[in-house]
């Protein structure tokens, strides 16, 4: 008891501490801020998948985007704050569809610990306007960060919080609550959904009659279901009603000879998967499924990248395994040493030879069938594996890879800005440039139409009108990932 009553002081005091940081906090790391902003002579990549248009000024005025017009002919209140940006690309903010708020933190079994200051800071320096965490180990912190964020307490994006996992038997890490049932899933998604969450997360070990319970529950309140399951295969999944499935192909485990039903066959997944023709009639039949169902699929790239050997530098910046990304020194910056250490050392592990990038390009060749068969492709991080991806470094990364996958740049940006809108139901807000939609947007140097590594480039993001400093709140979580 004594124990319980000193953690919830604990946590008290953390969220107490993040509300009272003063608004001068805040306003240090605001670059541009005024009633009306002009956004002059920049390029317009408008996240619709449409080419680029060159020399464009673009009006924000109340948080929102107020016109956008050729430069030579725009309207301009003379009262604006202009900003001259040519040889400057503008992009709508990037929505985060699986963009946790918690990193591992290493030891056995695994533990993990949310970044609650450092991550809001990064995602929003690095271009993501809006986030869902896609799971969570505390579940309450996540929620009263997105609270402080609301009310401008807290810088960070906006946020769609998802409830605790969803596990049944056999969880590899204790920060995740064991379902005893079908009953028991129900009572958990009532009880969060009524705490605040807007989504739930089913997981590897969840159980048919658990997942079906959990959809039914949170279908009735008019909230979704994702899953990373592994119990269950994807064709299953759909069947059941499940929305959207996480990791592309790569937790599929309906490949599997002899899977055994409610079971997690382990390693027999990736097993199967090696062997896999991906353009064979069984992978069809699961993507027509997914299709049919109208199952989104989520594409979380870098993670799965982290853990593969380094790709050669002839390769390209954006191959599987590049140097320049998993060995990002901006990225390995923002970490503490013990953080850093843990990574370095489980990539010094990684043998030359695995398959993890055969398994990767496989998991790409799926999310491109799936795309031209009609499906709606989401992206996210996942801060997660072997704590070589964190907060926004690893949002622009899985841009370049979907390009690496054989999506053209502006394809790949509309799948990690609008369709993640659209899967939220909140397109007409967000997700793309557009007139009348709110202002959350990124400030580039260079052209990622045309050169997808540009997207790195980010020195201004706007939210709801506001621009902030994307070096300076990078900097301001130096050798913080990994302890808050």
């Amino acid at each position: 008891m004594k124990t319980r009553i000193a953690l919830l002081c604990l946590f008290a005091l953390s969220i107490t501490s993040l509300a009272q940081a003063p608004q001068s906090d805040r306003q240090q790391f605001i670059r541009v801020d005024a009633p009306v902003i002009a956004l002059t002579h920049v390029r317009v990549i408008d996240g619709t998948g449409a080419p680029a248009m060159e020399d464009q000024t673009i009006v924000i005025a109340d948080g929102k985007i107020k016109s956008i017009a050729p430069s030579a002919t725009a309207q301009v209140d003379p009262n604006a704050k202009s900003l001259d940006l040519k040889g400057y690309a503008v992009l709508p903010g990037l929505v985060g569809m699986h963009d946790h708020m918690f990193f591992p933190m290493g030891g056995t079994p695994p533990m993990y610990s949310n970044m609650g200051f450092s991550f809001p800071r990064l995602y929003l320096a690095l271009g993501v306007t809006t986030i869902r965490t896609t799971g969570s180990v505390q579940p309450y912190l996540d929620l009263e960060i997105k609270k402080l964020i609301d009310s401008g307490r807290m810088i960070g994006p906006k946020m769609h919080i998802t409830g605790p996992y969803l596990e049944g038997v056999g969880s590899f890490t204790p920060v995740m609550h064991t379902l005893t049932g079908a009953d028991d899933a129900r009572k958990m998604v009532n009880f969060w959904a009524d705490q605040g969450a807007t989504s739930f997360k089913a997981y590897m070990n969840i159980t048919r009659d658990e997942l079906r319970a959990a959809v039914e529950e949170a279908h009735k309140r008019g909230l979704k279901v994702t899953g990373h399951l592994c119990s269950i295969g994807f064709r299953e999944a759909a069947e059941i009603g499940i929305d959207n499935l996480e990791h592309g192909l790569l937790p599929d485990s309906e490949f599997v000879a002899n899977k055994q039903p409610d079971k997690c066959p382990g390693a027999a997944v990736n097993a199967s998967l090696r062997t896999l023709d991906i353009n064979g009639d069984a992978v069809k039949e699961t993507i027509r499924t997914l299709v049919a169902k109208k199952v989104a699929l989520t594409s979380t790239l870098p993670v799965f990248e982290a853990s593969s050997p380094l790709a050669s530098t002839q390769a390209g910046p954006t191959a599987i395994g590049a140097p320049s990304a998993v060995l990002n020194p901006r990225m390995l910056s923002v970490m503490n040493n013990d953080a850093r250490v843990r990574y370095l050392t489980a990539r010094s592990r990684i043998a030359a030879d695995s398959s993890s990038a055969i398994l990767v390009r496989k998991s790409m060749d799926f999310e491109r069938a799936f795309v031209a068969a009609g499906g709606l492709l989401i992206a996210g991080l996942d801060p997660t594996g072997n704590g070589g991806v964190v907060a926004g470094f690893g949002d622009l990364r899985e841009v370049e890879l979907l390009v690496e996958a054989g999506f053209t740049p502006v394809e790949a940006i509309k799948i990690a800005t609008l369709n993640g809108a659209k899967f939220l139901g909140e397109d007409s807000h967000i997700g793309s440039i557009a007139i009348g939609k709110q202002a959350d947007l990124m400030i580039v140097k260079g052209n990622p139409a045309t050169k997808i590594g540009d997207i790195e480039n980010v020195e201004i993001v706007f939210k709801d009108g506001v621009g902030y400093d994307s070096e300076k709140l990078i900097q301001s979580v130096q050798g913080l990932v990994g302890i808050r």
